[in-house]
């Protein structure tokens, strides 16, 4: 769908005295941010393979060089909060410096020397970072002036932490109960190991309680008082990310920030309901359903057809993995790196009230050449898909009408079945260097062992079946039924291929290089499977014509995953 200009917003719904945030002052707020060397915007999965990095580090040097597990854990999770949680470095960088120093004696000076190195200079870098948030909320207030208002729907309840807290605390138990069974192991390097961990994860719960606090906190603070507003442009990316724009750029060429949105409709006390659990589609106002039941039947089975309609539109609008259109909104707070907004933007839908929704992470703002960059991916990727569709339509149109399509494993697969084995091999070789193994480290190669057994075959032997009736995907148990009209998207993201229907969703992951398929000009498989997939859903014309037989649609594949499962178990029998 495509859009001549921003939906507009009902003027009843912006505040007076709410200016917009137009190219120049939100060019200022940009010219604020951090320096790109102080890491403002690092991925989350950069920060997890960081940290990650840096707890290997850790337990080598508590294994081989005598560092202390606490210190050892302290600097992998002084890690992640330098990269995404900087509030946090202000309590971490002392206590890091304060270890080192009391350990100093029984290190390599070498050792301390780098260890307090790293700090001070990451804890510089932190402090750089937060300075510019105070500047980013200075041009904030600037661009905003008197213009003030009560954030919509202020006596809502605060979600923001549910998540986390329950999540710190069950990470908490499970680090306290790894520190206790740390003497279980049968080495020193596997003990200390241990040990490692369990301070590991109690940093990780400490990172996640504080998340949560941080995070209602900033959320309380914007109840308290009118807030800040500014008319701005957002936009939904392929992903369901919010990107914000300045008030005059209508052909959203550079976001400022992106947030990710979440919507308080409807009934307050609607996540406690258990009615709740189907994701919020049957969550409807309890006083709603009260006099739907005073209905006469013909009227609730209508009201009943609108709201799966309605249901309906929500989950194609999810899974078009196009972006967005462009829409007008009233942006409540004033932005700035780990800010907590609200959004008041107009509907997709015109007859639709505009909608009220709350940050469910920090405000990510984005440099100038970051935005750009972007918004370039997101066209290259529009038009990479629609050509590889226009191609897959196409080439099916010239096709002669066959009465079943199949596609299978390929090359790619199979390499990333051998990664998966060479990681769990390595994964193995690294902790159990001998021969007689304790029963805690035979419970967890078995465990290794076992997941491999599951996905192994299916990276293997997955098998994707298209007649007329739908498709048919391989799984464990039995093939699985998905019939056209109840697909919502194929697409690849990522490693994945992934496709979603009514009810679940299915995906195989393999190994891609984005930038050498760019060179090479070559297409990923995924990539033309997803197009060829994407095509026969939108035009039956292009569908097969028979019904597929039970051999054609591929034999379960729990047998082998017994085999695998059944030849590590026999393994571990002979090494124990």
């Amino acid at each position: 769908m495509s859009y001549d200009e921003p939906l507009r917003l009902p003027a009843a719904a912006i505040p007076d005295g709410c200016r917009d945030w137009t190219a120049g002052p939100a060019a200022a707020w940009s010219a604020s941010l951090a320096p790109r060397w102080t890491l403002p915007a690092v991925r989350r999965s950069v920060a997890a393979a960081a940290t990650t990095f840096a707890l290997c580090v850790g337990a080598w040097a508590v294994m081989l060089g005598g560092l202390w597990p606490l210190v050892a854990a302290g600097f992998a999770v002084y890690t992640l909060w330098v990269l995404a949680r900087p509030e946090l470095v202000w309590a971490g960088a002392p206590a890091l410096l304060v270890a080192l120093a009391v350990e100093a004696p029984s290190l390599p000076w070498a050792v301390t020397f780098a260890g307090a190195l790293v700090v001070v200079v990451s804890w510089t870098a932190v402090a750089v970072r937060l300075r510019a948030r105070d500047t980013q909320l200075e041009r904030a207030l600037e661009a905003a002036g008197d213009g003030t208002a009560r954030v919509p729907d202020e006596d809502a309840p605060v979600r923001r932490g549910r998540f986390l807290r329950p999540l710190g605390l069950v990470v908490l138990a499970v680090s306290v109960l790894t520190g206790a069974t740390a003497g279980l192991w049968g080495t020193a390097e596997d003990r200390g190991g241990s040990r490692v961990v369990a301070c590991y994860l109690a940093g990780l719960a400490v990172t996640a309680l504080a998340s949560a606090w941080l995070g209602r906190h900033r959320a309380v603070a914007l109840r308290r008082e009118p807030a800040p507003v500014l008319r701005v442009l957002v936009r939904d990316d392929a992903r369901g990310t919010t990107e914000v724009y300045a008030a005059d750029d209508t052909a959203a060429a550079r976001p400022l920030f992106t947030v990710d949105l979440t919507s308080y409709d409807g009934d307050t006390e609607a996540a406690d309901d258990p009615r709740a659990a189907d994701g919020g589609a049957g969550a409807a106002d309890t006083h709603g359903d009260d006099e739907r039941d005073d209905q006469p039947a013909d009227q609730r089975d209508d009201q009943r057809d609108k709201e799966r309609a309605e249901f309906e539109r929500i989950l194609d609008t999810i899974n078009d993995d196009v972006p967005g259109p462009v829409r007008e909104a009233v942006l409540y707070g004033a932005p700035f790196d780990g800010a907590e907004v609200v959004l008041v933007s107009a509907d997709e839908d015109p007859d639709q009230p505009p909608l009220t929704e709350w940050s469910a992470g920090p405000v990510r703002p984005l440099s100038p050449g970051a935005g750009l960059r972007r918004i370039t991916r997101q066209k290259a990727r529009e038009a990479r898909d629609r050509q590889l569709e226009r191609q897959a339509r196409e080439l099916g149109a010239g096709r002669p009408a066959v009465p079943v399509r199949r596609w299978s494993a390929g090359w790619l697969d199979w390499l990333a079945a051998a990664l998966l084995v060479q990681w769990g091999g390595w994964i193995c070789g690294a902790w159990f260097t001998e021969w007689a193994m304790s029963p805690w480290e035979l419970a967890l190669a078995a465990a290794i062992g076992l997941y491999g057994a599951v996905r192994v075959p299916l990276k293997l032997a997955w098998r994707i079946t298209a007649d007329s009736s739908g498709l048919w995907l391989t799984g464990l148990r039995a093939p699985r039924h998905v019939p056209w009209d109840d697909i919502r998207s194929v697409r690849r993201e990522s490693y994945e291929l992934k496709l979603r229907w009514r009810d679940d969703d299915w995906a195989v992951a393999a190994p891609r290089w984005a930038w050498f398929e760019r060179r090479r000009g070559l297409t990923h498989p995924y990539d033309a499977l997803a197009a060829e997939l994407t095509v026969m859903r939108d035009d039956p014309g292009l569908r097969p014509t028979g019904e597929s037989s039970g051999a054609e649609r591929g034999r379960p594949l729990w047998p082998l995953a017994l085999a695998l499962a059944v030849l590590w178990v026999g393994l571990l029998a002979v090494l124990s």
